[in-house]
């Protein structure tokens, strides 16, 4: 019991933090919009969390991909914490300014339910932690991508650059990586089966998230693709009675 009321509070000082933070920015950005303040605390919980969420997968163990439904530890809880209270802000958020369509808000809800569920059975929290680093490693580039077109600088080398990491990781990590933390915890007897249905779930999420960047894709190579003939064609000779005109 006393585990528990030592997790509620680190959750609710987790979203007391990260909503004095927003209305921090959005003191210090009065000319900017409040998604532009939102967007802000998403970079900087992107940054955070996926390095905590990484040492944890990737040095301070156990290894999601062998044990799955461990117990979880002191390191993790604090870290599903951080995230929890900041998932609850952004839904909040988002719901409040209804700025996200019923995907987006699918995947908050579903996040805070296997966080809470995690959290309070005292187990999983490894291939979650798991979870939680190839889910937010693209964050910080997909809030980049956005400042760029907030500030005209989109349509540069930078902007090429964080489009294509972001899809590369967005590919190898989220899409690879989550499945191959979906079959430990399928495969695992320990996980509970509803967490591993919630499981499968977000990965449909993040599989219908993949479908909209290939689609994405597809429009901006088209895009170039067009541009490059146009040019092509300004650049071609003109031919006159099969005769090259001088230009």
């Amino acid at each position: 019991m006393a585990v528990m009321v030592s997790i509620v509070l680190e959750v609710a000082c987790s979203l007391g933090a990260w909503l004095f933070l927003y209305i921090c920015f959005c003191y210090w950005n009065k000319h900017r919009s409040h998604e532009w303040s939102c967007r802000l605390v998403t970079l900087l919980h992107g940054v955070i969390v996926t390095c905590l969420s990484g040492y944890v997968a990737l040095w301070d163990g156990p290894w999601p991909l062998t044990h799955a439904g461990s117990p979880n530890t002191p390191l993790q809880i604090h870290v599903l914490s951080l995230t929890l209270g900041y998932f609850i802000f952004d839904l909040g958020w988002c719901l409040y300014f209804q700025t996200e369509g019923d995907l987006m808000l699918f995947h908050h809800t579903l996040s805070i339910c296997g966080m809470i569920m995690v959290l309070g059975l005292g187990k999983s929290a490894t291939e979650v932690n798991a979870v939680v680093f190839v889910s937010e490693i693209t964050n910080p580039l997909l809030q980049t991508r956005w400042f760029l077109r907030e500030i005209g600088c989109y349509h540069t080398f930078l902007g090429e650059v964080v489009d294509f990491f972001f899809v590369f990781l967005f590919l190898v990590l989220r899409i690879g990586g989550g499945a191959l933390i979906m079959y430990a915890m399928v495969i695992s007897p320990d996980p509970s089966w509803l967490l591993k249905v919630g499981g499968l779930a977000m990965y449909i999420v993040s599989l219908g998230f993949m479908a909209e960047i290939c689609r994405f894709i597809r429009r901006k190579m088209l895009k170039k693709y067009h541009s490059w003939t146009r040019l092509r064609s300004m650049n071609a000779p003109v031919k006159t009675n099969g005769h090259l005109a001088a230009h």
